[in-house]
């Protein structure tokens, strides 16, 4: 391209968005976001600010890592995935996730930049960083902070709001309302499917043929109760996610700090996730330390799919529209089914151990943001074969 062949061009010339100096602007950008987001994974699901300490540091010796050393992708090469100051290894997971989020912000700014523009392609490069974000928070705690679905879904609906070519329309209101469709649709449908996997799969059950040991304790620094069934541990949020949860306990010599409550005798005993109910007696989770017993049979409330798996499918919704939210629920259906049972078998996972859903979620969005109507019309090719 000469001089003045480049003077010609506006900011919307399609030579000028897609020209290589400013793709390596758009992938060194992508990689400082990724390196900020690698932050956010690790601080906001144990509680701590991704503003204070302002300097990442290192997780074991706690040093703050100076600019010069914290140059995205360069750094953790040149130090070869090592502490500078204590030698400590450094995963390999923040390198890649610092070159993925540059990969997807390069190829959502290729594919969209010009047919929707810039407004949009950039709302698209923030709602990939909360999928990355969401995959690798809900893989280590099995949860997608609010912080990530709510404040997604608010950015989604404002986006569509102000740039309406998100949804491929000229008028704003029209684009919200897309928007607002979306989110809806993609709360509604996941909401159904946690409901009715609740009546389907809401309940584990334990059988003993001698009795364990039964205990429901607080331990001194933890921040919930918990409760033992023999070997097994169970926190109590894990348990109890509705007020309707219930845990059944049956088995003999219940007791609250020590002492029997209610009928003596009593053979069951009831847990909600705020009193227990043993003996025609209620009471209050709170004015009890440590409840005691044996068991012979037990009953686990448990949810098919976690709400926050709901709230993140709003959020993608409110990006992609509902179609999106059909082919999303579809692919990750699809490929969690198959991880799922790969794991099982070949890695001889408990079937009853939990799976984080996000990340097939998140893997089902971005399909639909790079080939989704082409798979569409693919499969109803298939479906009606020369168009008849």
């Amino acid at each position: 391209m000469t001089l003045s062949s480049f003077s010609r061009l506006t900011l919307t010339s399609p030579e000028l968005l897609l020209h290589p100096a400013l793709l390596g602007i758009i992938f060194a950008m992508g990689a400082t976001i990724g390196s900020f987001l690698n932050v956010v994974i690790y601080r906001v699901p144990i509680g701590l600010s991704v503003n204070q300490p302002k300097r990442s540091f290192c997780p074991n010796c706690k040093t703050q890592i100076p600019f010069y050393y914290n140059i995205p992708l360069v750094s953790w090469l040149l130090l070869r995935g090592k502490c500078k100051w204590c030698g400590t290894r450094i995963a390999f997971r923040y390198f890649a996730v610092e070159f993925l989020t540059a990969l997807l912000f390069l190829a959502v700014w290729k594919t969209t930049v010009v047919p929707m523009g810039v407004g949009a392609a950039i709302a698209l490069c923030v709602f990939s960083s909360l999928l990355i974000a969401a995959i690798f928070i809900d893989i280590d705690h099995f949860i997608i902070p609010e912080s990530i679905t709510l404040g997604g879904l608010v950015v989604g609906l404002v986006a569509a709001a102000v740039f309406p070519k998100l949804f491929g329309e000229t008028t704003h209101w029209r684009s919200l309302l897309l928007s607002l469709g979306g989110a809806a649709a993609g709360y509604g449908l996941i909401w159904s499917v946690v409901t009715l996997g609740k009546m389907a799969f809401g309940k584990m059950k334990r059988e003993y043929t001698e009795a364990v040991h039964f205990e429901v304790s607080q331990p001194e620094g933890s921040e919930e109760p918990i409760i033992q069934l023999g070997e097994e541990k169970l926190p109590w949020t894990d348990v109890f996610f509705r007020p309707t949860d219930r845990l059944v306990i049956n088995g003999a010599d219940f007791r609250f700090d020590g002492e029997v409550r209610g009928e003596p005798g009593a053979t069951q005993l009831v847990a909600w996730a705020g009193k227990f109910d043993v003996g025609g007696a209620s009471i209050p989770l709170d004015e009890v330390l440590c409840v005691t017993g044996t068991c012979l049979k037990a009953e686990i409330p448990r949810e098919a799919m976690g709400f926050g798996d709901v709230k993140f499918m709003a959020m993608i919704g409110a990006f992609l529209g509902w179609q999106a939210v059909l082919f999303t629920l579809f692919i990750a259906s699809v490929v969690g089914a198959v991880v799922g049972v790969v794991q099982k078998t070949v890695g001889r996972e408990e079937w009853a151990r939990p799976l984080p859903f996000g990340p097939y979620l998140a893997l089902g969005a971005f399909v639909w943001l790079f080939a989704g109507p082409v798979c569409v019309a693919w499969y109803l090719g298939l479906l009606h074969p020369g168009g008849g």
